[in-house]
């Protein structure tokens, strides 16, 4: 079960890495931030989509197919109110899995905290691993980390995708939701974005956007590339799009990010790339684990339309170790097959009583109608101050 278009993605990949003989079951957890039709589409590809479910539906759905295992692919606080709430009633109980979407380094409190009630936590380097590995310890609580490869790392063409045979001709920007803040650095890429489309009119520079105007992603974006551009009157060549990541990766020749687990995809496709230091790396700008790549450079480079490849020894630490090393399946196989005791989750206790009764209106109210209570809501303390 997932709740944004992001996880959703990661869910979807995720669930295709099991065994063959397994039988395995998609949907959408209704919430403020639930994807659209079209989001969901380009996240699980081919195939019927998934259906959105409230969480009476969801609890309803899993009383009565008794699954054996639930990947919890959602965002910190619905993880912990399903594990523990909605879903925590269940019997048998399932063994839950979770994980987070993308890049996870440096490890934080918060990600093992919601997610200490869950039986497995997927990560997806060797480094993540440790880093985890040492919060678990320090914090206590929650079950055991499980090593992947991010799911939809699969190699230079990814399977069921055939390219048109169109020339590399495709300049990406992969935009982030929480990076950079400030508006002036966000027009700052854009215009380096159009010089590079001024300087090589035989490039695509394209914006590659998570969500079209008016729907929802995982985080919110307060600057929007594509009003901005607006704003600034459209000053060059530049084309704004959604859509699946693998085609615009299939028939690109550079790729260039603030920060993005699209990166990685790039990467796995052998697409020369840049991530933007100009405001500066580190894990405010959720861009520490490039640190050491090779990959960082400037506007400028990216108005001459400089790219790079990563360093060998980085890429083995950073989520290109050999599939053969992931422990996630065969740890999720033992904990199907032994006695186990459920996780402790980090979030028992009266202390946390309130935020999780929050958590729970986002999952069991229709977002509508949240939406009008977060609004009176402010109206009314404006009154009131």
């Amino acid at each position: 079960m997932a709740d944004s278009d992001s996880y959703l993605k990661w869910a979807a990949c995720l669930l295709a890495d099991l065994p063959a003989d397994w039988e395995r079951e998609l949907a959408v957890v209704r919430t403020p931030i639930v994807p659209s039709p079209l989001q969901i589409a380009a996240a699980v590809g081919a195939g019927p989509l998934p259906p959105v479910l409230s969480a009476r539906s969801l609890r309803r759905t899993a009383q009565r197919t008794k699954p054996d295992v639930i990947v919890v692919a959602c965002t910190g606080p619905v993880v912990d109110v399903l594990v523990a709430e909605v879903l925590g009633e269940m019997r048998p109980r399932p063994v839950f899995v979770t994980g987070l979407p993308g890049i996870s380094v440096p490890a934080t409190d918060k990600a093992w905290l919601f997610r200490s009630g869950c039986d497995l936590f997927v990560v997806h380097s060797e480094r993540e691993a440790a880093e985890f590995g040492e919060v678990a310890g320090r914090l206590g609580g929650g079950g055991q980390v499980g090593l992947a490869r991010l799911p939809f790392l699969r190699g230079p063409v990814p399977p069921g995708f055939e390219p048109d045979g169109r020339e590399r001709d495709r300049v990406v920007f992969a935009t982030q939701a929480k990076v950079p803040r400030a508006r002036e650095e966000r027009e700052q890429v854009l215009l380096a974005l159009a010089k590079l489309a001024e300087r090589r009119p035989d490039l695509d520079v394209v914006v590659k956007l998570r969500a079209l105007d008016g729907e929802r992603q995982t985080h919110n974006e307060r600057h929007p590339y594509q009003r901005l551009w607006q704003d600034l009157g459209e000053p060059g060549r530049l084309r704004f799009a959604a859509g699946s990541m693998d085609e615009h990766l299939a028939v690109a020749a550079g790729f260039v990010t603030v920060s993005s687990t699209a990166a990685l995809e790039a990467i796995d496709r052998d697409v020369p790339l840049l991530v933007l230091e100009d405001f500066g790396v580190s894990a405010e700008m959720i861009n520490l684990v490039f640190a050491g790549s090779g990959l960082l450079g400037t506007l400028d480079d990216l108005a001459d339309g400089v790219f790079r490849a990563p360093e060998q020894e980085w890429r083995a630490a950073n989520y290109f170790h050999p599939a053969a090393a992931g422990t996630w399946v065969s740890q999720l196989g033992e904990l199907l097959g032994g006695e186990r005791r459920p996780p402790r989750s980090l979030l028992d206790g009266p202390e946390h009583a309130a935020a999780r009764r929050r958590a729970r209106l986002r999952v069991e109210v229709p977002p509508e109608v949240l939406r009008l209570g977060y609004k009176t809501k402010r109206r009314l303390a404006r009154v009131l101050r």
